[in-house]
């Protein structure tokens, strides 16, 4: 079996086009910048019918990139339709992500379609920017939700011939796939497998450690900025004081193995996992209080199913706390809740602080002075006025968030804390990378841009939808 190169046969047509493409889009680029500087300043702001050099230098730009996209497609179907190895590296990668290109297409097809429809979701479609970061951050999700077909691999199997094998490197034997796209790490291990299975764990803890921060910081940041006084001392004396550790020396406290040891992650878990339950219960009994019935069906439903996944969650085997049995749901490794109950504790404060400031504010408009009137309920104008005239700042916030976890995790795996050493996480991968970086880039090199990939489509998306809550 042939090494596989990164174009394959199609690149002595392609490979020119391509390097012209990148080369028009990178001087269009730096004309945008430098045409201001260079233009007179009684041109600047005029209004005009013709269009002047940044203009065509914007247009340089689109169809550079839409060329260069148009190329890697090719690549792809050629992958897809031809034989093996026709369209290299590239194409083959790009076959790999199938199932997650046809759920990009369905997601936004079926989004635009009915984006009217889909409040400031659907708002998101309208912007540039806010477009191309839900696509970066959805294809990690799909890649995370199709890993298991994408991956060629095992991400811990190891290849002895392998090691700091370069991209395109075949097995030399009988195998399902026959070649390590983007080579072998130093344990000679598949890197694009262990990239993909890396998204797993992004996507798991990110995501939902936010939540559950986001949970904690509204329960308490709401009457902090509501009822103000001894509450609101109390409770931001707390966060001042949280807030007050460099972030990366409480990552350090929380997990390093002696601690771990006393079982202080496992009654954090119990104490800030009740926070999804309490939100849930008052938010329900605030809305429905006048309709007893359907408010005790809602309220029991969430104390049942969010009760025993609550108990499911928190048990854990070789723990102190251990008491589930034979009814525990799922048993989550030590090693990713003691991570996931760090971010969420290091995450309330910072969305605690939001959510009062964001209170005080509120609670001084006109629609909350005509919900007191009608003698509605503390936590009902709480939850029900407040909140929901607050979602634009906590939403840009969410996305931001959820990429300030993501380095957080990947800090994480870079000191080799809280995930175990095999862990294909893109911080753990990327330190074990870095040893051989200078003769052997490649290991390295692919988790770290799919962690750059992934932060930048979060910061994109919460401008997008920056941009549009400021307009709603």
């Amino acid at each position: 079996m042939d090494p596989l190169t990164w174009t394959g046969s199609f690149g002595a047509f392609l490979n020119p086009i391509f390097y012209a493409l990148v080369t028009v889009a990178a001087i269009a680029i730096v004309a945008q910048f430098v045409i201001p500087f260079v233009t007179p300043s009684g041109e600047r702001g005029a209004i005009t019918l013709r269009r002047g050099p940044g203009d065509y230098a914007a247009m340089a730009v689109q169809f550079a990139l839409l060329g260069i996209i148009a190329i890697v497609v090719i690549f792809t179907l050629s992958a897809i339709l031809g034989p093996y190895g026709i369209s290299g590296i590239i194409g083959e990668v790009g076959a790999r992500f199938t199932p997650v290109w046809i759920a990009l297409i369905v997601t936004y097809a079926a989004s635009i379609f009915y984006k009217r429809k889909l409040g400031l979701y659907g708002k998101l479609f309208d912007s540039p920017i806010g477009m191309v970061g839900f696509g970066l951050v959805m294809f990690w999700v799909f890649t995370a939700i199709f890993s298991n077909i994408i991956m060629t691999h095992d991400p811990l199997a190891q290849e002895v011939i392998m090691k700091n094998k370069v991209p395109g490197t075949p097995l030399g034997q009988d195998d399902a796939f026959p070649h390590y796209l983007f080579g072998g790490d130093s344990l000679a291990r598949d890197v694009f497998s262990r990239m993909v299975a890396g998204s797993q764990i992004v996507i798991m803890i990110a995501p939902l450690a936010t939540l559950f921060a986001f949970m904690v910081g509204i329960t308490l940041g709401l009457p902090a900025g509501y009822f103000s006084g001894k509450l609101d001392t109390v409770l931001s004396f707390l966060a001042n004081l949280i807030l007050a550790f460099p972030v990366i020396l409480l990552f350090y406290l929380l997990v390093t193995p002696e601690i771990v040891a006393t079982g202080l992650p496992t009654y954090m878990a119990m104490f800030l996992f009740l926070f999804p339950l309490v939100f849930l219960t008052i938010l329900f009994n605030s809305r429905f209080f006048t309709q007893p019935m359907k408010r005790n069906i809602l309220i029991g439903v969430v104390l049942f199913v969010g009760g025993w996944l609550y108990l499911s969650l928190i048990s854990q085997s070789a723990t102190p706390v251990n008491f589930m049995g034979a009814l525990d749901l799922f048993n989550v490794p030590g090693g990713i809740l003691i991570v996931f109950v760090s971010v969420v504790f290091v995450n309330s404060p910072t969305v605690f602080r939001i959510v009062r400031g964001l209170a005080l504010d509120i609670q001084t408009r006109d629609y909350v002075a005509a919900a007191q009137t009608r003698g509605e309920g503390p936590w009902y104008i709480m939850l029900w006025e407040i909140l929901p005239n607050a979602r634009g700042p906590l939403i840009v916030d969410f996305c931001l968030r959820i990429g300030y976890t993501t380095i957080l995790l990947g800090t994480l795996g870079f000191f080799g804390l809280g995930l175990p050493p095999e862990s294909p996480d893109w911080g753990t991968t990327i330190n074990a990378g870095r040893r051989l970086l200078s003769a052997y880039p490649h290991p390295a090199i692919v988790p770290a841009v799919a962690l750059v990939t992934m932060v930048l489509g979060l910061n994109l998306l919460a401008d997008g939808l920056r941009e549009e809550s400021l307009r709603d």
